[in-house]
Order: structure tokens, then sequence, then C-alpha cells
């Protein structure tokens, strides 16, 4: 894909929350074709900080907007530490930065439970991840897009009415989403 000189591209990075936004709300890709999905299912931060120069720096964009953590926290790819998470973000910021790509951190969205790992506990860990994330945008001064308020629940999960299922948002929830990553788009690619 060529790129035209005034349309600045963006990259989605992230797991199936990324991915799936794609086909729940197509309108928003398809509005908004500089918008490139990176989504890839199942996906930690280390198999994401691994794909990094494929999936965002080889595709030249002015922004990559990172979603990621959850399935980290759920030991997809084995036990791991939030420092350990972190870590891996902070390498892709760096990327980035290096790149000259502006990075836009989302935190990660709430949940309380992992249909495939029932016995781990995310509510207090995703909560303290994000914390870690606001530390990160704060350090390298990025924009960072609070995708937990709007979507969490009482008992700290997903919204019902904002659920595929407890990790996953339905289109509602996307719609959610979308005014809080476009205006977060908009004024990083003003800077």
């Amino acid at each position: 894909a060529t790129q035209k000189a005034d349309e600045k591209r963006v990259v989605f990075l992230g797991s199936s929350r990324i991915e799936n936004w794609k086909k729940y709300s197509p309108e928003f890709f398809a509005t908004n074709p500089n918008y490139l999905n990176r989504g890839v299912s199942g996906q930690t931060s280390p198999q994401m900080l691994l794909r990094f120069r494929e999936d965002v720096i080889n595709l030249k964009p002015a922004a990559v907007v990172f979603s990621g953590g959850s399935n980290d926290i759920a030991q997809n790819t084995g036990e791991t530490t939030l420092e350990a998470i972190a870590g891996n973000v902070e390498a892709m910021i760096l990327l980035a930065k290096a790149h000259k790509i502006k990075f836009i951190m989302c935190s990660e969205m709430p949940t309380n439970s992992y249909p495939w790992n029932p016995k781990i506990q995310p509510a207090e860990q995703i909560i303290e991840l994000n914390k870690l994330y606001k530390s990160l945008a704060d350090k390298y001064k990025l924009t960072f897009v609070d995708t937990y308020t709007g979507l969490v629940d009482e008992q700290k999960g997903l919204k019902k009415e904002y659920q595929k299922d407890p990790v996953h948002p339905n289109k509602a929830g996307y719609l959610v989403l979308e005014p809080l990553v476009q205006k977060a788009i908009q004024s990083t690619l003003k800077k």
C-alpha cells in the first residue's frame, strides 16, 4: 500500500481486542482507511515486541496505538510479572521513538475473569498494570487513553452491556472507545 503524503498512517497494535475491533465495528476502519489493524488474537507483550518491526516500523506510520498486556496476566505464554510486561512495552516505546513514530498508550480494559484460565483473578492486577502504563506515559510524555473507566462495572469487570464475553468488548463497547481513541490520535498527530 503506497502512502499518500497527506495520509497519516496509524497502526493499532494489540491482541484479540484490537483484532476484533475490525470485525465488530468495521465502519471505524472503513471510514479511516489510514488506520491499520495489527491485532493478533491471544498474543502477549513479548510476542508484540517481536513483531514490532514488521507490523509497526516497516509500515512507516505516524503513530501506533498500543493495547495489550491482559493476555500476559492470563499467562498465555507462561507466568510473568507486571514489571516484565511494562518492560516489554517500554522497549516498544523506545523502538517507536527511535523511528520517529508517536506512541499512543492505552490502558488495559477491565477484566475480572478469563474463561480459558479461570483460576486467575485479574481485576487487581489490571489496575496495577494500568498504573505502570500511566507512569510510562508520563515518563515519555505519551498520549494516554483511558479505556478502563468507561467500560468497568462494580465488580471491576467489563460491563455486561459492553461485552461479548468477560474479556472482549462487543460493538457497543467499541463505540465507547472510538471517540476516545480518535481524539487521542488527532491530538497526537497535531503535536
